[in-house]
């Protein structure tokens, strides 16, 4: 989608992981390796937006992971929303900025495929994340590691019942 603003606009990105890779794909016009996402539209929330733009980018179907919302929250008719692992601004060119709500997720269904034609799209493991084979940004590798450990801790805590 085009900007919403043309000074800033608010975006959402996913780190998928499944069976210890996560998913990264060549933005189609940047032409570097990034986290299925994109632009928060105007009728999204942030949550919407992230499922919407992996599904996009990807095909498939995934859930993201956080704290829905507090235990025994009044139900007042408002909508708790997952919150993001993190949150980055960043400049998209040199007049322009994003800031980026940072999801970690996991595949619910479907087969990986890129969004066009010839595109990219792949899972990659933590060793080409380390040894930056595909010349990744310093925050997209940051934030890809940070998925990886967050998806080993939790799967090591279910495995030992902590």
């Amino acid at each position: 989608m085009a900007h919403i603003h043309e000074k800033i606009d608010f975006t959402a990105s996913v780190y998928v992981v499944q069976a210890g890779k996560v998913l990264l794909h060549k933005h189609k016009k940047l032409g570097i390796w990034l986290p299925p996402g994109g632009h928060i539209e105007l009728t999204d929330d942030p949550n919407e937006a992230a499922v919407r733009e992996v599904e996009e980018e990807s095909g498939l179907i995934i859930t993201l992971l956080g704290n829905k919302r507090l235990p025994n929250a009044p139900h007042d008719g408002s909508q708790d929303l997952i919150p993001p692992f993190f949150i980055n601004r960043h400049y998209f060119n040199d007049v322009h900025e994003h800031i980026d709500f940072i999801y970690f997720g996991t595949v619910v269904s479907g087969t990986i495929r890129p969004e066009e034609a010839g595109g990219e799209i792949e899972w990659v493991d933590r060793k080409v994340i380390e040894d930056n084979t595909l010349e990744l940004k310093e925050a997209i590798r940051a934030y890809a590691l940070a998925a990886l450990d967050y998806f080993s801790k939790i799967n090591l805590e279910s495995k030992t019942g902590f």
